[in-house]
């Protein structure tokens, strides 16, 4: 009988059949035992997970069982299997023993990356890290969004700026505002533009660009899911756009918030809302770090509790 350990697992050597190579080490419970035996293909468990996996599943990388071995004391598995893919290890190499201990203590790659992690494991990472924050920052974009749909609604003019400019000022004078703010977003992530640092820099003009695309909306009266911020946020966070092509969005932005279309003057206030995902995935922030500034900001005011 295998004999499991107090967790419920037994580590498992995977070794390809044709060239003798140990590719990995990984751990099974009897779960992934059972999957790897009915299916042949190899399973495992994930204690950081703490689920049951295929190999390869998001990378395509499958292992086709041969033959199954047990040690001596019954508490280890040798695994031989046909390799699919060219690469068994997660950080796209063929082995995860690629790398050799020198005398002085360092390590030395002694194989070629097969490859590229960052854009095998993109997508299911995206989808994953997308779900997580888009609940979230949908809820406090809508939240932000009521407050300034309630000060436009009731004249709070001498206690609040923003009720006075909801109240005053035109399409114009908020897009003008609006292109101030998105120059100074941009000029962050080329270091034109510096005061305490990348990071909270981007947080703040972020904010900014936020607020006024928030006032646009407010000002023509869009219903949140017409424009969708939160949605456009992340798909700016995720596409990654080059230096050209934020540029040009930032122009097709203003242009399009200028619109007595509502359909047109939607588009620009999510191509607006996108360079904020954009200019977060540049700097290394969080894209809901922007919206959670202004939260706090209302909350210090006691407009949102």
């Amino acid at each position: 009988m295998l004999k499991f350990d107090r967790q419920g697992l037994v580590p498992a050597v995977i070794q390809d059949d044709a060239t003798d190579e140990v590719l990995m080490v990984a751990f099974m419970n009897e779960e992934a035992l059972a999957r790897t035996r009915e299916t042949g293909y190899t399973h495992f468990f994930s204690r950081s997970r703490n689920a049951t996996w295929r190999k390869g599943e998001q990378s395509g990388n499958v292992q086709e069982v041969r033959d199954i071995f047990v040690n001596c004391e019954e508490n280890s598995l040798l695994i031989r299997v046909i390799q699919h893919g060219g690469a068994a290890c997660h950080t796209g190499y063929r082995s995860c023993y690629y790398r050799r201990l020198l005398a002085d203590g360092t390590y030395e790659t002694v194989a070629e990356r097969v490859f590229d992690p960052d854009v095998v494991y993109a997508s299911s990472k995206n989808a994953e890290i997308g779900a997580q924050f888009n609940a979230a920052l949908e809820e406090k974009m809508r939240q932000l969004y009521g407050v300034y749909l309630y000060l436009r609604d009731h004249d709070l003019s001498e206690q609040s700026n923003t009720s006075r400019l909801l109240q005053e000022h035109s399409q114009g004078y908020l897009v003008s505002r609006l292109a101030d703010e998105l120059e100074e977003l941009a000029e962050v992530q080329s270091g034109e533009h510096a005061h305490a640092g990348r990071q909270p820099d981007t947080i703040l003009e972020g904010s900014q660009v936020g607020y006024w695309l928030l006032l646009l909306a407010a000002t023509k009266k869009l219903r949140y899911d017409e424009f969708s911020p939160h949605a456009s946020i992340l798909r700016g966070y995720y596409d990654r756009y080059s230096e050209g092509q934020a540029i040009e969005q930032q122009q097709n932005c203003l242009s399009l918030a200028a619109e007595s279309d509502p359909a047109r003057f939607a588009q620009g206030l999510q191509l607006g809302f996108a360079l904020i995902g954009w200019a977060c995935a540049e700097a290394g922030v969080s894209p809901l770090a922007p919206a959670e500034y202004d939260f706090e900001q209302m909350q210090r005011k006691g407009l949102l509790s």
